[in-house]
This record gives structure tokens, C-alpha cells and sequence, in this order.
């Protein structure tokens, strides 16, 4: 399922790097920003998370409340966090039933050859739970701004 701007965001359930449940339904009445990522401590990642850090107030004095989501463990997650100091939740998708939800899980290409992997790609929602921007191109350095 191709999800677009305006679309309902799916209904998910996913445990945060301390084994909470996050539920879509629960973030009604919120904004929110879901960024999806390959993997935690890689050199892409790191940035894109340090600079979501990094402009983090600047995110919340905007409405947005922030979660990453990546297929990594709760334990690989709270890894990530501690070592780089990050402000908000990471979820843990090893089953990758959200990323299949959102699109997000593909078939990728790397000197030829072909694997299956996420798509960097972040989601904006507004309180009624409405996708209003979809960032396919995420420049991980400048991700903050992408979102603002």
C-alpha cells in the first residue's frame, strides 16, 4: 500500500526502546514527525538522529513530537540513545510490520546486488492523525530543516 499526503496514517502498535507500546491511536490530538531509518550507529543515520537532536526544540516549539523507527532491537535502540544523547523515543520494528504498513520496506539495489531494506523516508502527521508531508529524499545532515 502506497500511503500519500492526506491519507489516514495506518493503525500500528510497536514497542519503543524500552518496551512501551506506541500505538497510532494514542498519538491523536498530537503532532508528529515518524522518520524511518536503516540502522542505528551507521554513518547516515547517526547524522540524520544528531541533527534531529540537535534541532529537537526547535521541532517541539513547532508541535512536533519525534519517533524514529528502524528494524533494530529495543536493545540496539537504547544503545543509539545513550551514545549520542538522543531526546526521543526509537521503535523497534524487527518484524518490520510498520515499515510494511508505511511502504517503507523495499527491495534495494548495491553493486548489483539486490536486498530487501528500509527507505529512508519521514512522515509528518497532524493531530487528526492526517499524513500532511511525506520526505522521500531525506538529506540526513539537514533533516531538521526538511521537516520545519
Amino acid at each position: 500500500m502506497e500511503l500519500t499526503i492526506g491519507a489516514n496514517v495506518p493503525a500500528f502498535e510497536i514497542a519503543d526502546q524500552n518496551g512501551e507500546i506506541i500505538r497510532q491511536k494514542d498519538l491523536l490530538g498530537k503532532k508528529f514527525v515518524l522518520f524511518f531509518y536503516p540502522k542505528d550507529n551507521t554513518p547516515g543515520c547517526t547524522a540524520e538522529a544528531c541533527n534531529l537532536r540537535d534541532n529537537y526544540s526547535a521541532l517541539q516549539a513547532a508541535g512536533y513530537e519525534v519517533f524514529g523507527i528502524s528494524s533494530d532491537s529495543e536493545k540496539s535502540h537504547l544503545k543509539f540513545i545513550d551514545k549520542h544523547d538522543l531526546p526521543y523515543s526509537l521503535l523497534a520494528d524487527t518484524e518490520k510490520k510498520v515499515h510494511e504498513l508505511f511502504g517503507t520496506w523495499v527491495e534495494k539495489k548495491m553493486y548489483g546486488r539486490t536486498y530487501m531494506g528500509t527507505a529512508r523516508t519521514t512522515f509528518l502527521v497532524d493531530e487528526k492523525g492526517v499524513i500532511t508531508d511525506i520526505i522521500n529524499k531525506v538529506k540526513t545532515k539537514e533533516h531538521a530543516a526538511q521537516i520545519l
